[in-house]
C-alpha cells in the first residue's frame, strides 16, 4: 500500500523554491561573470577547485564524483575534455586496474589561480555581502546537515 503523499505547506514550499531559484540563478551569473574572466567553465572550476581540496591534488575520479555530486561516466567525460586541454592528467591505478585518478596539473593550478581572484569576488558580491555573520552561520549548518544526510541516503 503506498502512503499518502505529503504536501508542502506554504512555508514549505517558499523555503524550498526560493532555494531552488536562488541556487540555479546563482550558478548561472558565477558561470557567466567566470567566463567572462578565464577559459574556464563553471564545471572546470568546480573540479579544479575539489582537486585543489587533496593531497597533491590528485584523488580517483569517483571521490570527485562524489564531492561535486556528478555521475562518475559524466565526471570521466568531462575530465577527458579537461585533459585534452592540459587542465589535469589521468593516472594508472595500480591497487585498482580499472580505476584511475585525476590529477590537476601546473596548468590547471595557474587557471584556477589567476580565476580565482574575480570568482571571489563575484561570490561576495552575489552572496556574501548580503548575509551577515548569523546568517552564513545558519546557511553553514543547513547545508552540512543536508550534505551528511545525503552522503549516508545515496551511498
Amino acid at each position: 500500500m503506498m502512503a499518502a503523499t505529503k504536501w508542502l505547506n506554504s512555508t514549505e514550499e517558499r523555503a524550498w523554491r526560493s532555494l531552488q531559484f536562488m541556487q540555479m540563478r546563482l550558478t548561472a551569473e558565477l558561470a557567466r561573470r567566470l567566463a567572462e574572466n578565464s577559459p574556464l567553465s563553471y564545471p572546470d572550476y568546480i573540479v579544479l577547485v575539489a582537486l585543489t581540496g587533496r593531497p597533491d591534488g590528485r584523488c580517483r575520479i569517483f571521490e570527485v564524483a562524489g564531492d561535486i555530486g556528478w555521475e562518475k561516466s559524466r565526471l570521466s567525460h568531462h575530465i577527458a575534455r579537461m585533459a585534452e586541454r592540459g587542465l589535469v592528467t589521468r593516472e594508472k591505478c595500480d591497487s585498482d586496474r580499472r580505476g584511475a585518478f585525476v590529477v590537476i596539473t601546473r596548468r590547471g593550478r595557474d587557471e584556477l589561480e589567476s580565476a580565482a581572484p574575480a570568482h571571489v569576488k563575484a561570490v561576495r558580491e552575489l552572496f556574501l555581502d548580503g548575509l551577515s555573520t548569523e546568517q552564513l552561520r545558519i546557511i553553514q549548518e543547513v547545508a552540512e546537515s543536508t550534505l551528511a544526510k545525503l552522503t549516508t541516503t545515496v551511498s
